[in-house]
């Protein structure tokens, strides 16, 4: 179907780029977050595989601010002629729409959903100490509160899954929040919290050194980078992971043969096998499932799921 919608959508997307390129202007990408980390080597991979398959300009613009919400109002409310794009993220999607009392945006009536591009592998790593999961619930258990875990902010994807995983473990643990991953991996590695859930691209020097031990993957399957770890579902905790993601949305309203094309080159450039062990090497997996309607479900079974959880957390939307 996709194939069949691109040959008719080649004309019409050719028009609007072919304009940019006679008034010197690119295609925007929009990022929701400052310069560096994840969201620029995923940016990168699709700007770069968006030009090679469509022709012209594909520019990163970042628009950091209030949980990318900025990036996504101003996507929101952009023209729908595939000239402005938007990186998305779960935060931007299934997580600052609960958080915010008026994030400006309805997270799925006010977009055209492309399609996921990729998952982010994340760890659930802990202090050497704690020498398997097992064993740390079972300290936790025998010491309700005394055990602690980190994360960088409230309501995250470091605090939010472990909102899950310690009620469905049956234990208390302190949650102790951070500006950032960074200062959260050193007092873990110092052993003044006790674990946290980390991205792999931010955390696999440590496991590699010893300095921080993998208890479990935060993900469906194992890490790539990790095969020998077990993912935390297959511990006793079924259906749990999945962890953080990356989409490709524009502004509503985008014309059906402009969409299905985009979609098609963005599905391509993160099908390839090159793009697949680039992201394998940056703690990146490819999507499960490609295309807007896998994602738009994804969207509305996250909100719920996590309009639960931040209930349950404590967090009221400020």
């Amino acid at each position: 179907m996709i194939r069949r919608r691109a040959a008719l959508a080649a004309p019409l997307l050719a028009l609007p780029h072919a304009a940019a390129r006679a008034q010197g202007t690119a295609t925007q990408v929009v990022i929701p977050y400052a310069p560096g980390g994840a969201s620029d080597v995923v940016g990168r991979l699709l700007t770069e595989g968006l030009a090679q398959r469509l022709g012209g300009t594909f520019v990163m613009d970042h628009k950091p601010g209030a949980s990318t919400t900025i990036a996504a109002r101003h996507v929101a409310r952009a023209r729908p002629d595939g000239q402005t794009l938007l990186l998305g993220t779960i935060v931007t999607f299934s997580m600052a729409p609960l958080a915010l009392r008026q994030p400006g945006y309805d997270p799925v009536a006010d977009f055209t959903h492309l399609t996921q591009l990729c998952d982010t592998e994340a760890l659930l790593v802990a202090n050497p100490r704690w020498e398997s999961l097992a064993q740390l619930f079972e300290a936790a258990r025998q010491r309700p509160g005394q055990l602690s875990y980190a994360s960088w902010g409230i309501g995250t994807t470091a605090h939010l899954p472990m909102v899950e995983l310690t009620a469905r473990a049956g234990v208390e643990m302190l949650h102790v929040p951070f500006n950032g991953s960074p200062p959260a991996m050193t007092e873990v590695i110092a052993g003044r919290v006790d674990c946290m859930i980390a991205l792999v691209a931010a955390c696999r020097g440590h496991v590699e050194a010893g300095r921080m031990r993998a208890l479990g993957a935060v993900t469906v399957n194992r890490v790539a980078a990790f095969p020998a770890i077990p993912t935390v579902a297959e511990q006793g905790f079924p259906g749990f992971g999945g962890g953080a993601w990356y989409s490709l949305q524009a502004p509503p309203g985008l014309p059906e043969p402009l969409k299905a094309r985009l979609t098609q080159a963005a599905v391509e450039s993160f099908s390839t096998p090159e793009a697949i062990a680039f992201m394998r090497g940056q703690g990146l997996a490819p999507a499960a499932a490609f295309g807007e309607a896998p994602l738009v479900a994804r969207i509305r079974r996250e909100l719920d799921q996590h309009r639960e959880l931040m209930a349950r957390a404590g967090i009221q939307q400020g």
